[in-house]
């Protein structure tokens, strides 16, 4: 159902054409000439900015088949058709770019009344990659995601959302309850890659900088589909739930000044079984759009403040707030 109180402007964000999106409690701002990406999500009734900026490094249009790190390092990119730069699983002579198309290419978009749609075409696969965002309530935001394949034959994709969300207090990183461990598949300078660690262990995020990084995944399906954030001193916190049976995985990524010059951490359901679309092929977890035919999928984001982690940090929350 559309919300009738979403606001929708069009602005400038350093230098680029921005849409602003607010409703009563939430405001977004995306840029469609980068990626499609969002710079900012605010929770109004805090003042709490989730994105991280882009510091002192400059906002500029990234040239196509470039390294990530070698940009801005900001906001919330989409990742398609794969992570890490890679063959694609099904012609060794397709080469596929670190972190995916999408990030470096300009989307076009169109408002259409209190929603936001934006569209790309793959410039090696015959894919439309195009994203909706909408309110479907004050305190929540989403976005319907779809991939159509306009070949005559069928094509391999995986794709995870990259939000650097920022880290300005010590902030916990929630799984569901049911998730004990998770596999480190960045190791970074003190954790150990194939090794798993307990989740109560790992997952406390410091705002202090020390230079170390880490990635983890769930090892296999995840039995409930959301994630999120808490922060331990204000009680914001910041929900990512997706529908399991489409958005299988998980990865969570953290930087503490590794790669960023500020600590970030992404957190990233995930079509495919990780990182690589070459992997992905190879061990069956890459979701196969047939000929002429689309994959769709979605993503919410619940935003808040509460005192009490407890209260979102269980199985219930996804069913009982998500879905209310």
């Amino acid at each position: 159902m559309k919300n009738n109180k979403v606001n929708v402007t069009k602005g400038s964000y350093k230098g680029f054409l921005s849409i602003g999106m607010e409703s009563e409690q939430i405001s977004l701002k995306l840029l469609p000439e980068l990626g499609g990406k969002l710079v900012s999500i605010v929770y109004k009734s805090t003042g709490k900015e989730w994105m991280l900026d882009s510091g002192h490094r400059s906002l500029r249009q990234p040239k196509y088949g470039s390294t990530f790190t070698d940009w801005d390092m900001s906001g919330w990119d989409e990742c398609f058709p794969t992570i890490n730069a890679c063959k694609s699983g099904m012609d060794k002579y397709m080469n596929l770019p670190d972190h995916g198309e999408l990030w470096a290419l300009p989307w076009q978009y169109m408002i259409d009344e209190n929603e936001v749609i934006c569209w790309v075409r793959s410039l090696q696969l015959p894919c439309l990659f195009t994203r909706r965002i909408s309110f479907p309530s004050a305190d929540r935001v989403r976005l319907d995601y779809r991939a159509s394949n306009e070949s005559d034959q069928p094509v391999p994709f995986m794709w995870v959302p990259h939000p650097q969300f920022a880290v300005t207090e010590p902030t916990r990183i929630l799984l569901p309850k049911s998730i004990k461990e998770m596999l480190c598949v960045y190791e970074g300078h003190t954790l150990k890659t194939g090794k798993l660690y307990s989740w109560d262990d790992v997952s406390l995020l410091s705002p202090a900088v020390t230079g170390d990084a880490r990635k983890f995944y769930y090892g296999g399906q995840v039995p409930v589909g959301w994630s999120g954030l808490f922060g331990e001193e204000s009680g914001n916190f910041l929900i990512v739930s997706v529908p399991q049976n489409k958005v299988p995985y998980i990865g969570v990524w953290m930087d503490e000044g590794m790669f960023n010059d500020r600590v970030t951490c992404a957190l990233e359901p995930s079509i495919g079984y990780y990182d690589s679309l070459e992997m992905a092929v190879g061990n069956g977890t890459a979701q196969m759009i047939p000929a002429k035919a689309s994959f769709e999928w979605h993503l919410e984001l619940s935003l808040g403040v509460t005192l009490r982690r407890d209260e979102i940090s269980h199985e219930s929350f996804s069913i009982h707030h998500m879905f209310k």
